[in-house]
C-alpha cells in the first residue's frame, strides 16, 4: 500500500510538471508570435516627392508628416536648393531621405552623357553642401535613365509604381482615390511637393495608408532590405 501511494504521488508530481511546462511554453510562444506579427505583418509603401523644395509648401508637408510620425523621400531639383537651404536641412534633420532629381529637370534623351552627369553632379554637390550627406538615389526626370550614365557617383536609379499625376489634375479627391484604388505592398508612389493640392492630398493619403495598416518607409528601407 505504501508503494502504491508513493507511485501515485510521483505520477501526480510528474503530471503537474508537464502541465506547468506546457502552460508556460504556450505563454512564451504566444508572446513571440504576437511580437512577430507586430513587427512583420505591415506591408511597406514608400511615398516620394519630386521637384522641391518649395519655398513654403515643403515645410507645410513636413509639418504634417511630423505630426503623423512618418518618413518619406524627397527627390530634389538642384535649382530649388540654393534659396531653400533651411528646408533642405530640415528634411535631413527630421529623418527623411533626400534623393537627386537633376538640377533643372531636362529631358535626358536630348542630351549627351557629359551634360547629364553634370546635371546630376551639381545637385549632388548642393545637397552635400547643405546637409553634409551624400545622395545615393537618383530619380531621372521623366523616368529616363540608362545604367551607362553612371556618372562616377554610384547612384541607384529609382522610378515608381504609382504615378498620382497630381501635377496634372491638381484635384485632391482624384489624387487620393487614385492611390486608394491601386496601392499594394512595396509600391513606390510618385507625388510632388510643389502644388498646394498635392500637399493636401499627400497628408490624406498618409492617413489612409496608416488607417489601412501600411507602414510608410523611405526608399532605401524599401529597396535595400
Amino acid at each position: 500500500m505504501k508503494k502504491v501511494c508513493i507511485l501515485l504521488a510521483v505520477v501526480f508530481v510528474s503530471m503537474w510538471q508537464i502541465f506547468y511546462y506546457q502552460k508556460e511554453s504556450s505563454r512564451g510562444f504566444a508572446g513571440v508570435f504576437a511580437r512577430d506579427v507586430e513587427l512583420f505583418e505591415k506591408p511597406k509603401v514608400a511615398l516620394t516627392f519630386d521637384d522641391g523644395p518649395h519655398p513654403y509648401l515643403t515645410d507645410r508637408l513636413l509639418d504634417g508628416l511630423k505630426e503623423r510620425g512618418v518618413k518619406v523621400t524627397f527627390f530634389m531639383l538642384g535649382k530649388n536648393i540654393k534659396e531653400n537651404e533651411n528646408t533642405v536641412k530640415r528634411v535631413a534633420q527630421e529623418g527623411h531621405l533626400i534623393g537627386n532629381h537633376s538640377y533643372s529637370h531636362p529631358e535626358f534623351h536630348h542630351m549627351n552623357e557629359a551634360d547629364i552627369c553634370a546635371e546630376v553632379a551639381k545637385t549632388y554637390n548642393l545637397v552635400y553642401e547643405a546637409t553634409g550627406k551624400e545622395t545615393e538615389f537618383v530619380r531621372p526626370p521623366y523616368g529616363e535613365w540608362r545604367d551607362s550614365y553612371g556618372c562616377n557617383l554610384d547612384m541607384i536609379p529609382v522610378l515608381w509604381t504609382i504615378d498620382t499625376e497630381d501635377w496634372k489634375t491638381e484635384n485632391v479627391d482624384a489624387i487620393v482615390n487614385h492611390v486608394a484604388d491601386r496601392v499594394k505592398e512595396n509600391d513606390i508612389i510618385l507625388m510632388h511637393d510643389y502644388y498646394e493640392s498635392s500637399v493636401t492630398a499627400a497628408l490624406r493619403i498618409v492617413d489612409y495608408l496608416l488607417e489601412n495598416g501600411y507602414d510608410l518607409v523611405t526608399v532605401d528601407e524599401l529597396m535595400l532590405e
